[in-house]
């Protein structure tokens, strides 16, 4: 291929995109000023919302509803099988493992990342240096999955005693503890969950810290002032005012830890592939879609997650509708 062409493609597309948008507005306010002025107030937000409502139903209801109808399908896709799939996600040892597995992600995950989060936001704001704090503690976001997963892998590293231990964790406890025996960090479950869910933890705790230490500048200084001169002490005053306070933020953080949660993958994919009992939904997802090539399981795996992720976010949207009517 000549290499001119990819680059007349990709100026093409660059200026295709707001050609194309200029004649949408333009044959739009045409086609609306010709009608009469009651019609024209009605129709004009449909018309602008029209290419919104057009690319969600390419890309996100159509594909919806086609991995509904491929989880009813066999393994090609072609024949139905009714709720066969949906019995093998339920039934299956492995995909049960990725179940729960999935569920101690999205218990213990969500509480680790906002008590830790609410912990460091709080502990750093009585610091001068608290900036700093919540920077190091931030500085792991820049970072993807991905990367966290190969960092980790190393940190986990093991091997057997008396051999130089080239992981950190290892090295660090032989040197500390005489007597400790390397351990297999990512070998063993339940740990070996634990150890990813760490891994989670490190990444997104920032994440939470910074959105908590907002929301820490947000509460009245003069009621907390109040509080304690009425002789309230730090942890009632934390208690019984601060954490009320920050009941929106906090939801708000655990209802993103909880699909963070719920689609977490790569670290999962990097660090193990799903072996030893640490694989999750969206892996197993993977692992029948591309490694085992059954598309009704795989489309199955993605109906569940797709029923454990809407009850979180009609949860969130009635919250946010509360708010705005308590306002």
């Amino acid at each position: 291929m000549s290499p001119v062409l990819p680059a007349a493609l990709a100026l093409a597309a660059a200026a295709g995109a707001p050609a194309v948008s200029i004649a949408y507005i333009l044959a739009a306010e045409f086609v609306v000023g010709r009608l009469s002025p009651l019609r024209r107030t009605a129709a004009r937000p449909w018309v602008w919302l029209a290419p919104a409502l057009a690319f969600l139903s390419v890309f996100l209801v159509y594909p919806t509803l086609e991995t509904i109808l491929l989880s009813l399908r066999d393994a090609t896709g072609t024949r139905w099988v009714g709720a066969a799939n949906y019995l093998y996600a339920f039934r299956s040892g492995e995909a049960l493992v990725a179940l729960w597995n999935t569920l101690a992600w999205l218990v213990v995950f969500t509480a680790l990342v906002v008590a830790g989060g609410l912990g460091v936001a709080a502990l750093a704001e009585r610091v001068r240096y608290d900036a700093a704090v919540r920077a190091v503690v931030f500085l792991p976001m820049a970072l993807s999955f991905t990367a966290a997963g190969v960092i980790w892998k190393f940190v986990y590293a093991f091997r057997p005693a008396g051999a130089p231990q080239i992981g950190l964790l290892n090295a660090a406890l032989t040197a500390a503890f005489r007597h400790f025996t390397p351990q297999a960090w990512l070998v063993e479950a339940p740990r070996n969950t634990l150890c990813l869910i760490a891994v989670g933890l490190w990444v997104w705790m920032g994440f939470a810290a910074a959105v908590f230490a907002a929301a820490l500048r947000a509460v009245p200084r003069e009621m907390l002032e109040a509080a304690r001169v009425d002789g309230a002490g730090e942890w009632r005053v934390f208690a019984r005012i601060v954490l009320p306070a920050l009941g929106p933020t906090t939801a708000a953080v655990a209802t993103a830890m909880v699909i963070t949660a719920l689609k977490v993958f790569d670290v999962v994919y990097v660090m193990t592939s799903g072996n030893y009992d640490t694989d999750v939904l969206a892996n197993r997802m993977y692992q029948a879609l591309f490694v085992d090539q059954h598309l009704g399981r795989a489309g199955a795996l993605a109906v569940i997650l797709l029923a454990a992720t809407v009850p979180v976010m009609l949860l969130n949207l009635r919250r946010l509708r509360g708010e705005e009517a308590v306002r």
